[in-house]
């Protein structure tokens, strides 16, 4: 899977990558080149744009300056303005002064207004705060002053914060974004970046090994989807205990039942107060009465469970996997275990997340890695790009989900997916699988029925699609 840097890890990264032998300048060239190659993609032909690049005093700048000169040499389009917020502290600019051109310091020419395409090669990945004059003005030049214009980013838009996709004031708009060697945090976490392009420039990728941060991707747990042996069976497949639906709540763990088997579960035993539920594949056994963990392969606790005071008692001593959601969480509120029997897997959202903690989620990647070695847990803190996060350190951002999932039921039937790949599968791999296909689940049901639309259960009709494209 991709590694997701800190600004500080990609400088760190450039050092060694220069003091390995590969030069500044030819990092800067190879930059260029790849935003080029974006270019000539989604603006073809290149040779008939008005072009304006924006480039700052930095870097970044110099990454604009190349694509200036490449631009200029290799297509000659009708218009190219390059507007320069300050004189260039980089050799990039004795290379663009030799091709030809008058760059733009002041006010913009009425006939540069007219350009269809903005290279926004501002601020890089160093900006702290927020941007300051000249830059601030020349950002709102970007988002207002070219009406006509499509605008791509050079590494991330100009304004946004690199760790955390937030921007403290003035940010550039972009339609497209080209980062190099590896995406930052804000190309997950971020707004406003557009279509994102993360393109190799030189860096050896032995230098991104130690990064602890993962996008969370298919080919790190595609194996999961492969097909089933033909001689397997309905206890091949595993054999999960959902327990929740107290008087009144049976629908949540119904929901998270039926998700357990429509993920593939052989089968599936809820423990409920409901004497009937809807799947008639569900089989059901007393809420009241001793929860029957023999011969089941793993356990999904808490949605609609109500109070009850076994829980933290079984989170602690049951030796299966098991994944706690909902009222399964509410219950170990200020009584999180230290350790655990089984392989754990919490999955709250923001507000579990505060009750667990004892305080508001502050940062929620740095929450997450705390809750899970705190409690030896894999923690699934769900919400816009939800951040999956070991005992051990090892995180990842999930990319896929929509705000058609902000819905009643969605958790639960995560909770369901979970369990039915914890199953059979190791925890980490599962956990990856059942957030990605959750997420995509529900794009393809927003795709088809709009976000206004969607209501939980649509998501396991649009789960067989999900696993196909992921196969």
């Amino acid at each position: 899977m991709t590694r997701v840097l800190t600004a500080a890890e990609m400088r760190a990264i450039d050092a060694r990558t220069i003091a390995a032998g590969l030069p500044e300048l030819v990092l800067m060239e190879n930059a260029a080149h790849r935003v080029v190659e974006v270019l000539e993609r989604e603006f073809a032909p290149l040779g008939k744009q008005r072009i304006v690049i924006f480039a700052g005093k930095g870097n970044n700048g110099g990454d604009g300056l190349a694509i200036a000169r490449l631009l200029h040499s290799r297509f000659a389009p009708p218009a190219l303005d390059v507007v320069l917020t300050g004189e260039p502290q980089h050799p990039q600019a004795a290379l663009l002064r030799a091709s030809g051109f008058t760059a733009i310091h002041a006010t913009i020419p009425e006939r540069a207004r007219r350009a269809t395409l903005v290279i926004d090669a501002l601020l890089g990945t160093g900006l702290t705060g927020p941007a300051r004059e000249p830059y601030a003005a020349a950002i709102a030049e970007i988002n207002t002053g070219f009406p006509l214009a499509r605008v791509v980013a050079v590494d991330l838009p100009s304004g946004m914060d690199a760790d955390t996709g937030r921007a403290a004031g003035a940010v550039v708009r972009a339609d497209f974004s080209v980062t190099f060697t590896a995406p930052k945090r804000a190309h997950l976490l971020g707004h406003g970046l557009g279509r994102v392009t993360v393109a190799p420039i030189g860096t050896p990728e032995a230098m991104l090994a130690e990064i602890a941060l993962l996008r969370n991707e298919p080919n790190g747990w595609r194996h999961l989807l492969a097909p089933r042996p033909v001689e397997g069976h309905k206890g091949t497949f595993g054999h999960v205990l959902a327990i929740g639906g107290a008087a009144g709540k049976a629908g949540a763990i119904g929901m998270t039942g039926l998700a357990a088997l429509r993920m593939g579960a052989g089968l599936v035993t809820v423990a409920t107060s409901a004497p009937v539920l809807p799947a008639p594949e569900l089989m059901t056994t007393p809420l009241a009465g001793d929860w029957p963990l023999a011969g089941k392969d793993s356990v999904a606790l808490g949605p609609g469970l109500g109070a009850d005071p076994r829980v933290a008692g079984l989170v602690r001593d049951c030796p299966l996997p098991l994944v706690v959601d909902a009222d399964g969480l509410n219950a170990l509120a200020g009584a999180l275990p230290a350790a655990c029997a089984g392989p754990r897997v919490f999955t709250p959202h923001p507000g579990e997340m505060a009750r667990l903690l004892g305080r508001p989620v502050d940062e929620r990647l740095a929450d997450a890695r705390a809750l899970a070695a705190a409690t030896g847990a894999i923690v699934v803190l769900k919400g816009h790009r939800t951040v999956i996060a070991t005992p051990g350190g090892l995180a990842a951002l999930n990319p896929t989900g929509t705000p058609a999932m902000a819905t009643a039921g969605s958790g639960d039937i995560l909770t369901g997916l979970l369990a039915a790949l914890l199953a059979t599968a190791p925890p980490w791999e599962a956990t990856l699988a059942a957030v990605y296909l959750h997420g995509l689940a529900g794009e393809l049901a927003a795709a088809a029925l709009t976000e206004r639309c969607v209501i939980a259960t649509d998501l396991l009709a649009y789960l067989p699609e999900a696993i196909r494209r992921c196969a």
